[in-house]
């Protein structure tokens, strides 16, 4: 090997040492060091860490009440209004064109508990109480039911599960009733945030 080649193999071993590799995304539950125990308590469910940024979704929807059957897709964009308030809107395109929805979400961090606010560009608007649960594996859970809002005339209810399994991604399951009838699952998409 020349003093050249020597020299290359010497500086690029350097340079690629210095690189610090990058940090996956963490959950919300410490490590403990150990197994967990029964009487491990679960901590809080920290919204900023968690939700804060840009996500990205594909949703393909049923025929219903919402609008007509076909694939749902952009983005959710959350941003913190402060005092335990946050902001998310949504812009997407599906089957009936673009799609802006605006959210304004309230975290009770000591009681658990959520609500929110959310105006559709479709025509509608409702309210949401839920509650947060989590597990000590890291993972939470938000469960969402919605007053009655009339949508093309028709009563209309929903209900949203948030399973917020990894730090990077969560997954939505939507049920909806029409006109007091049973709720019929609407879809189960895959949200995916985007590193910065």
């Amino acid at each position: 090997m020349t003093r050249l080649a020597l020299a290359f193999v010497l500086l690029s071993g350097t340079l690629f040492s210095q690189t610090p590799a990058p940090q996956p995304p963490r959950g919300q539950m410490p490590d403990l060091g150990r197994p967990t125990k029964d009487d491990d308590k679960i901590p809080p469910f920290d919204f900023d860490t968690y939700f804060l940024g840009t996500w990205t979704f594909e949703w393909d929807m049923p025929e219903g009440p919402l609008g007509p059957a076909g694939r749902l897709e952009g983005k959710t964009v959350y941003s913190a209004l402060g005092g335990g308030s946050y902001q998310a809107i949504t812009e997407a395109t599906g089957p009936s064109g673009k799609v802006t929805i605006k959210e304004v979400i309230r975290y009770q961090k000591g009681d658990k508990t959520l609500s929110r606010e959310i105006t559709d560009s479709r025509g509608y608007s409702y309210s949401q109480r839920g509650t947060i649960g989590g597990d000590l594996g890291g993972a939470y859970y938000i469960y969402f039911e919605s007053d009655p809002v009339r949508v093309n005339g028709k009563p209309v209810r929903l209900k949203h599960s948030l399973r917020l399994t990894a730090p990077l991604s969560y997954r939505l399951g939507v049920s909806v009733s029409e006109d007091g009838g049973p709720f019929i699952n609407y879809g189960n998409p895959w949200w995916r945030k985007e590193l910065k």
